[in-house]
């Protein structure tokens, strides 16, 4: 196993840079997934630490030993595609033995570490089969099984269940976690996922434009988002923006008629802010409510439909459509319905810069 240090560490095609200037540290047997847009430098960075492509600039540490100049052979890492590459015109036993035979593995080693790949996967009924009439699942798990077998210090996922079907990629997440966690692996997945991500990671690096934007673990990127690409890219429905205007004794919404004030759980500092500010808040921190509730505003519901055991509705504030979700058995009866905000979900962000506002930085 190793830890993996990047330092400073751009690419660039040309003009155009592709990663700007990372720094990460991952450590021993940590399971860290780089998630973001298609493009945003997150396979180009995992490509690097695999030596298939160059870095411009800075550092890449194994260890503590820098491995810019080694090639792929020589840096112990173990890399699975999107698409995976199997021999077709191999069994599944010996595309998995591949790499051993490639090295002159003795052969009883080959036996043994052979019996412990197919008791971690779980593959000892298809060793005899072919690539060409296994699920997509199943040769995953092969491609996965041949990359660990080599006891690779790295082991590197470019987004290795988006060519799966749903059905089965439900099943592989979990399988992938429960796999790594017993290997002890240092594993770097990339996805552009967020359920992948947010299942799997111990820490999630979210990228955009070739830079880092936040580093946290599943639930601190999800509670605590430093800026509004943040907040908007974590979760599902995405996080409410909605434009704040100051006013005597509280904030308005959007331009439009609804104004939230300490009693709505509004703090003093935002109201007090000398910056334009925007309010975050998850869909699950908006109520349906009676229009003359308690904590009510009288906000019309545009739609209203329900999935399992939650129901969804958008209403609309200053041209934009926002969304609230709840359990069914919450929501009130009838027609007349208002919108609550729940002030255990307001998040303030600034309006122009879109970095995340706290009290300490509010003046």
């Amino acid at each position: 196993m190793a830890e993996i240090a990047l330092r400073n560490l751009s690419v660039e095609f040309g003009a155009f840079r592709a990663v700007d200037d990372v720094d990460l540290t991952v450590a021993d047997g940590e399971f860290v997934v780089y998630l973001g847009p298609s493009g945003c430098g997150k396979t180009t960075t995992l490509r690097c630490i695999a030596g298939l492509e160059h870095a411009t600039g800075g550092d890449i540490l194994f260890d503590g030993r820098r491995v810019n100049g080694l090639s792929a052979s020589e840096r112990n890492i173990a890399m699975v595609f999107q698409f995976v590459s199997l021999y077709p015109h191999l069994t599944v036993k010996n595309n998995i033995l591949f790499p051993l035979q490639a090295r002159g593995v003795a052969r009883a080693e080959m036996a043994r570490k052979l019996d412990w790949v197919v008791g971690v996967f779980g593959i000892g009924d298809i060793l005899g089969r072919y690539p060409a009439s296994l699920p997509p699942g199943a040769r995953q798990k092969v491609a996965l099984a041949r990359a660990v077998i080599r006891d690779p210090a790295v082991l590197l996922l470019d987004e290795p269940l988006s060519a799966i079907d749903e059905q089965f990629r439900e099943e592989m997440r979990w399988e992938l976690g429960h796999l790594q966690r017993e290997l002890g692996v240092t594993t770097i997945y990339v996805t552009h996922d967020q359920r992948e991500a947010m299942s799997l990671a111990d820490r999630i690096v979210l990228m955009r434009d070739g830079r880092i934007v936040q580093v946290a673990d599943p639930d601190g990127l999800f509670i605590d988002p430093v800026d509004v690409f943040a907040g908007h890219f974590i979760g599902s429905p995405s996080m409410n923006f909605i434009e704040l205007a100051p006013v005597a004794g509280g904030l308005r919404l959007a331009d439009g008629p609804v104004v939230l004030t300490p009693a709505d759980g509004v703090p003093a500092w935002a109201i007090e802010s000398r910056r334009p500010l925007k309010l975050g808040i998850r869909p699950s921190f908006v109520h349906l409510a009676e229009a003359d509730g308690p904590g009510a505003h009288a906000i019309p519901i545009e739609d209203l439909f329900a999935v399992g055991r939650e129901r969804f509705f958008t209403f609309r504030l200053g041209g934009a459509i926002h969304q609230g979700v709840e359990a069914i058995g919450r929501a009130p009866a009838g027609a007349a319905r208002g919108v609550r905000f729940d002030p255990k979900g307001f998040l303030f962000f600034d309006a122009e810069s879109g970095r995340r506002v706290k009290p300490e930085a509010a003046a």
